[in-house]
C-alpha cells in the first residue's frame, strides 16, 4: 500500500473521475483514499498520485490523470486535450477553438469517424467489473459495440527484430538492462537478429529489482523510447522502435540483401563477363560463384579456388568463420584469411576475383599474378556499380518492437461473464481485436494471445503498475447482436454520444480528459464492419 512520493502536482486538464472515495479503513488516514485499479491498493494522500503515476486523489475522489485517447478520421491539427462534457456544462479550460473542432456535436454521422481507444481508459480490476467503456455505434448501417479497457498484463513480452548482419550474441544468451536479466536472444531470421524481452518469469519469477527493471524497459520500448541493453558474450546496443539500432556505439545502416548464396544468385548475370570469380562472405552461407549453380548455368570457367568452411552443396559453404561484427556478420577482418589456396592446374594468372559482404559494405578486388598470388587492385567501375547495387538492395536497418500479450481474466470478465464465448467469437472472426486502435494479430490455439506493432499504436500507450505488470490498451469490436449472444454486459452499453458527453459508465457525469488523434497511417479503421458481418 504505497503512494508516489515524487508527484506533488496534478495535470492542468480535468482528470477522469473513476469512483468516489471508499469507506475509510480504520488504519487509513483521514486524507487518504484507496485505489483499487490494481492489486497494490495504494492509499493515496489528497493531492498526490499512486505508485504508478496514473491515479490520484483529488479532494477525496480517485481520478485517472491521463486523458482518454480517441481516434477521429479528420481533426483540427491544433485540437488538444479537452474534457468530456455536455455542451451546456463546459469546463473553464475550454475555449471556442477546442469546442469547435473536436467537441461532440450530436451528429450521428460523427460517430462513424470516432473510436474510443483503451489508452487512458482505466482498468477492470478487480476483474469482475465491466469494462469502463462499452460503446455502441453504427458502422455501414450495422449496430456495433466496442468494449474498451486498459489491460493489466503480467503475461506479456516484446519481440524485438533488429535488422543487422552484426553478431549480437549467441542464441539463448541473456539480455540485460541495468544489470538485470530481462530476456534472451532467440533464433536469427533472414537479415535480422531477434530478441525476446520481458515475460511473466522476469516480471514475477525473480527478484523485486528484476521485476521492476523488466517493467521499466518494457514501458520504454512500448512507448517508442530508447533503451540500452547488453547481451552476455555479445554486443552492447541501443534499441528503439522505428529507429536504426546502435551496436557497440555504431549506428547500423543496412540489412543484408540475402545470404551469400542468394547474393550470388541474384547478381550473377550482372557480374558475368566482368569477373572470373566472386566470393560473398556470410556468417551462415558463403557463396562461390563458379561452383554455384548460377555460375554453372552461365557456363563460367572453374577458378580452382579453395576456401575454408564446410561445403554444403556446390558453391555454398557453412562455417567459414566465427560470428562477429566484421565481413558478412563474421569475425573476419582480412577476407583473404578464408582462402586456403588455388589449384594451379585450374587457376590462371590474371584471374579477376571480387570479394564482397552480403551488404556490399565490405568489398575488395584482386588479380592473380604469375605466381597465383592475390594482388589487390583498384576495382573497375563496372564491378563497383554491381557492388553498389547490392547495397541499394539492402533495406535500411531498423528496430521493430512487437507487443505480445495474453488477454487474461480481467480483460475477458470486462466483456462478458462467460469468457469462453468471447474467445470462440474471436476465433470465428466475429470480433475485431485492436490495441489502441492498431490491428492485432491473434495467435492460433487456445486463449486470446495478441500481437501488434507498437509503431502502429498511439504514443505513450503503455504504462506499468508496481505488481509489477504492463498496462496496455485493448479493444473488442463486434456487432451488437453478437455481443448480446456472448453474454456481454448489455446493461452497461452506452451510445457513443453519451460516452462523449459523460465519459465512462462509473463517472457519475463528472468531466473527464480526452485527447483526439488521427488514425496512424496504414491502420484500417478499427470499427469497420469487415468480416464481422459474417
Amino acid at each position: 500500500m504505497t503512494e508516489h512520493t515524487k508527484t506533488d502536482g496534478l495535470p492542468e486538464f480535468e482528470p477522469q473521475v473513476l469512483e468516489r472515495a471508499k469507506p475509510r479503513s480504520e488504519r487509513m488516514a483521514d486524507n487518504k483514499i484507496e485505489c483499487n485499479a490494481c492489486p497494490v491498493l495504494c492509499q493515496i494522500t489528497a493531492g498526490r498520485s499512486g505508485a504508478c503515476d496514473r491515479y490520484a486523489n483529488v479532494d477525496g475522489t480517485l481520478v485517472r490523470v491521463d486523458p482518454v485517447v480517441l481516434l477521429r478520421k479528420t481533426i483540427d491539427a491544433d485540437a488538444a486535450v479537452v474534457p468530456f462534457a455536455g455542451r451546456q456544462n463546459l469546463s473553464a479550460n475550454e475555449d471556442e477553438h477546442s469546442i469547435a473542432s473536436p467537441e461532440w456535436s450530436g451528429d450521428l454521422l460523427h460517430a462513424n469517424a470516432t473510436f474510443v481507444t483503451g489508452v487512458g481508459s482505466s482498468t477492470t480490476y478487480p476483474d469482475y467489473k465491466p469494462a469502463p467503456f462499452i460503446v455502441s455505434s453504427e458502422a455501414e448501417g450495422v449496430d456495433m459495440v466496442t468494449v474498451v479497457t486498459e489491460g493489466i498484463f503480467s503475461y506479456c513480452s516484446f519481440k524485438v527484430k533488429i535488422d543487422t548482419d552484426r553478431y549480437l550474441g549467441p542464441e539463448q544468451a541473456n539480455v540485460r538492462y541495468k544489470g538485470e536479466v530481462i530476456g534472451h536472444v532467440t533464433t536469427a531470421e533472414y537479415g535480422s537478429q531477434m530478441l525476446s524481452l520481458g515475460g511473466v518469469h522476469h516480471l514475477t519469477g525473480g527478484s523485486k529489482k528484476e521485476g521492476r527493471v523488466t517493467a521499466e524497459i518494457m514501458q520504454l520500448l512500448g512507448n517508442k523510447q530508447a533503451a540500452e541493453v547488453t547481451i552476455d558474450g555479445g554486443a552492447q546496443m541501443v534499441i528503439q522502435a522505428g529507429r536504426a539500432p546502435i551496436v557497440n556505439g555504431v549506428e547500423e545502416q543496412r540489412m543484408r540483401v540475402g545470404c551469400g548464396s542468394a547474393t550470388i544468385g541474384i547478381f550473377a548475370k550482372q557480374l558475368y563477363g566482368k569477373v572470373d570469380e566472386v566470393i560473398v562472405v556470410d556468417d551462415h552461407i558463403t557463396g562461390v560463384l563458379t561452383e554455384h549453380q548460377a555460375g554453372r548455368c552461365l557456363d563460367m570457367r572453374p577458378a580452382g579456388i579453395k576456401i575454408r568452411g564446410r561445403k554444403s552443396t556446390p558453391g555454398r559453404y557453412f562455417q567459414v568463420a566465427n560470428p562477429g561484427t566484421g565481413w558478412g556478420g563474421t569475425d573476419i577482418v582480412d577476407p583473404t584469411s578464408i582462402i586456403e589456396g588455388w589449384d594451379p592446374d585450374v587457376a590462371w594468372p590474371g584471374l579477376r576475383l571480387l570479394m564482397t559482404s552480403t551488404t556490399g559494405e565490405h568489398s575488395v578486388w584482386f588479380v592473380l599474378d604469375e605466381s597465383l598470388r592475390m594482388v589487390e587492385q583498384t576495382m573497375p567501375p563496372e564491378v563497383r556499380s554491381v557492388v553498389e547495387r547490392i547495397g541499394e538492395n539492402c533495406e535500411p536497418s531498423l528496430t521493430t518492437v512487437l507487443f505480445l500479450g495474453g488477454a487474461g481474466g480481467s480483460l475477458r470478465a470486462g466483456v462478458t461473464e462467460n469468457p469462453i464465448l468471447l474467445t470462440q467469437s474471436i476465433k470465428k472472426s466475429l470480433v475485431n481485436v485492436t490495441c489502441g486502435g492498431a490491428p492485432a494479430y491473434i495467435w492460433p490455439g487456445g486463449g486470446i494471445t495478441v500481437m501488434t506493432d507498437v509503431m502502429r499504436m498511439p504514443d505513450n500507450s503503455f504504462g506499468t503498475v508496481p505488481t509489477p505488470a504492463i498496462v496496455a490498451p485493448i479493444e473488442f469490436t463486434m456487432r451488437l447482436d453478437e455481443y448480446q449472444a456472448l453474454g456481454g454486459h448489455m446493461e452497461y452499453v452506452r451510445p457513443l454520444s453519451a460516452v462523449l458527453d459523460y465519459g465512462a459508465w462509473h463517472n457519475e457525469g463528472a468531466p473527464v480528459s480526452r485527447k483526439w488523434i488521427e488514425p496512424i497511417s496504414g491502420n484500417s479503421w478499427p470499427a469497420a464492419v469487415g468480416p464481422m458481418l459474417g
